[in-house]
């Protein structure tokens, strides 16, 4: 009988790995961008399979959301489903699309790089029974700045100078606000081409809350997930954006820092600080560890400071929230659910975060989601 038992789990285990390797190919498209592979392939996101605790995990779960979280989300189910023998199927079509599939009832759990709004929570309460849906800081990190700009290596823009690229005012890759950033760069007579995304993004609702709070005079628009800046090209998802930046020689978009590299660089941000700052871990860390939990009862949305001009911190930094239900949840994946969860913000779990280039959660932070999970119900 225990021999049969183990031969199942190892069948669980090796088709669930087979899933989740198919679905990074097609969650995403061709994710050609330098960014899936540091996922997959660094040992640093290899776990100890003894350490993850399956707590009656089972079956197959299925979620929607952030594609900014993709890589991490990768590393996890690769490693959960290893130790627990469960087909995850995290679709990572963005954080509009993880928010309706979640209060529509269509997936037990989603993944937003912003907090709920009111009236997602209102909607939430239908498919929570007795409960509602509730944020927990899983996953920080910055949006980096990318280009591929032949013969620039280095570059600095301040966010004046990004929101004018970005709403199509500075059209040059020489015009004089950027030649003052970059003096001894060889600045090209070169068009600039500005893709953001096409799909409703809490990376866009992060990019411009940090342009809305920075430079408000150049960025007049009310924010959120759609993009609502004129001009500029688009594409689906943070895959997509890059894909088109790597591809496109004056190119220059906004996309997770795990999708830098492979012939796209990343803009260091003048903040008013000494030097630039360039996005990194630990840049963003920085910038996290001066958030404020914000959200009241078991929801722990964190507000940022976009403003900072602290040294080394760097200001254009996302949280990625996993969304549930603090109670009401389905009876049938809440195991699942909670074992998966748990694991995400487990030592170990947070730890292989910095080897793909997101930032780990501060331990203030990622102790008050630990217990929260546990009372899920």
């Amino acid at each position: 009988m225990m021999l049969q038992r183990k031969n199942r789990l190892r069948a669980l285990s090796l088709g669930a790995v087979a899933v989740t390797g198919a679905l990074a190919l097609t969650a995403c498209g061709s994710d050609d961008n330098g960014g899936a592979s540091k996922a997959s392939g660094n040992p640093s996101t290899t776990a100890n399979a003894s350490s993850i605790k399956c707590d009656g995990a089972e079956g197959q779960l299925l979620s929607d959301g952030s594609s900014a979280q993709k890589n991490a989300i990768d590393a996890w189910v690769k490693n959960f489903s290893q130790a627990c023998g469960v087909q995850i199927n995290y679709k990572a079509g963005g954080s509009g699309a993880g928010v309706t599939a979640f209060t529509q009832g269509q997936i037990p759990w989603a993944g937003s790089d912003s907090a709920l709004k009111p009236e997602e929570v209102a909607a939430s309460k239908k498919v929570c029974s007795g409960g509602q849906g509730i944020d927990l800081p899983m996953v920080g990190g910055p949006i980096a700045i990318g280009y591929h700009l032949n013969g620039v290596d280095n570059l600095v823009l301040d966010a004046p100078t990004l929101a004018k690229i970005f709403d199509g005012r500075i059209t040059n890759w020489n015009a004089p606000a950027i030649k003052k950033l970059n003096p001894s760069a060889k600045l090209p007579d070169l068009k600039i081409q500005a893709f953001h995304r096409s799909d409703d993004s809490g990376t866009t609702d992060n990019f411009t809350k940090y342009l809305m709070a920075a430079t408000p005079q150049n960025w007049k628009y009310s924010g959120g997930k759609t993009w609502q800046a004129k001009g500029g090209q688009s594409a689906a998802q943070s895959s997509g954006v890059a894909q088109q930046v790597k591809q496109t020689n004056g190119a220059i978009g906004y996309f997770e820092l795990s999708y830098v590299g492979d012939g796209i660089k990343a803009v260091s941000i003048d903040t008013g600080a000494a030097q630039p700052v360039a996005p990194s871990t630990d840049s963003a860390t920085k910038a996290i560890a001066a958030a404020q939990v914000v959200g009241t009862g078991n929801d722990l949305s964190l507000k940022l400071d976009y403003k900072t001009k602290a040294e080394g911190a760097y200001p254009i930094t996302l949280v990625t929230y996993e969304i549930v239900c603090d109670k009401g949840n389905k009876a049938d994946s809440l195991p699942t659910v909670k074992s998966f969860l748990n694991y995400m913000a487990s030592e170990d779990g947070q730890k292989i975060l910095s080897g793909i280039d997101y930032a780990p959660m501060p331990d203030e932070i990622i102790g008050k989601v630990r217990s929260t999970i546990a009372s899920l119900s």
